[in-house]
């Protein structure tokens, strides 16, 4: 999974949006050496539609560096109605230990920060930083069963005010048929979102091969100050060992 994942402020916990990741509880994992990723999704709730969009890349086996960015039209009745936008997410992941099936769990740790740059509501009204920890246990020899549970904080500031909130989240895959994964998460205090409540997701995850993932979620709030509305969402997840490649060719020629 996405691990990944936009973050945006508390200003949006108003207008009750979520994160780039199709699921906010992220596994242990990061994208790999050498190797790029894209995400991209488009989400649709009773206040806006947007499309989020994540690029990451893996400088060593252990680093994921990733940044990201949010656009999106606002529902008439909105009171920041019309084309909004915001940036940059700014996040890395280091891999402490790596999952294998049947095996102890994987653990990875995230820090990242978010800049008030943009315009409309999407705009964070201050600075921001978020921090938690990954752990993905994994079960059967194809991966058919992973779980994943996300400790942390996140943290925003503007106008004199502070606002931190504690943040989790439990969430499994579930292999069905060929590359067709069930997926279930709960989770609350989104670091991406913070104030969000308690809410829950499900849908399904399709993995075409190693370099593409296609998802399909729908999720709601259960609980909260700023619950969430129902939501629908569709996504694609795109990675590509161009850069790997390039590497060596290019110390090929070298030598």
């Amino acid at each position: 999974m996405r691990t990944f994942l936009l973050h945006i402020s508390l200003l949006l916990t108003t207008i009750n949006c979520l994160a780039v990741r199709p699921f906010i509880t992220d596994d242990a994992r990061v994208v790999g050496w050498r190797l790029g990723q894209l995400e991209s999704w488009l989400r649709f709730d009773k206040h806006a539609w947007q499309n989020w969009n994540m690029i990451a890349y893996g400088p060593t086996k252990r680093w994921e560096l990733a940044a990201g960015l949010v656009h999106g039209l606002e529902a008439p009745q909105t009171e920041h109605q019309g084309y909004t936008y915001a940036i940059p997410l700014l996040q890395a992941k280091f891999l402490i230990h790596e999952y294998k099936p049947n095996k102890a769990p994987g653990v990875a740790v995230v820090a990242g920060s978010f800049l008030p740059g943009g315009q409309g509501a999407f705009k964070a009204p201050g600075y921001g930083a978020f921090g938690y920890v990954a752990v993905t246990q994994c079960f059967g020899k194809d991966e058919n069963v992973l779980i994943h549970g996300n400790i942390g904080v996140s943290h925003i500031q503007y106008t004199n005010v502070d606002h931190t909130v504690m943040t989790w989240g439990v969430g499994t895959q579930i292999r069905t048929v060929g590359g067709l994964h069930v997926l279930g998460e709960i989770f609350s205090g989104d670091p991406y979102v913070p104030g969000s409540g308690i809410s829950y997701q499900a849908g399904f995850r399709h993995f075409v091969n190693n370099f593409v993932q296609l998802d399909l979620t729908v999720g709601q709030g259960i609980s909260g100050q700023n619950k969430l509305p129902f939501w629908y969402g569709v996504g694609v997840r795109l990675v590509t060992d161009y850069f790997d490649k390039r590497h060596k060719r290019k110390n090929k020629s070298v030598n």
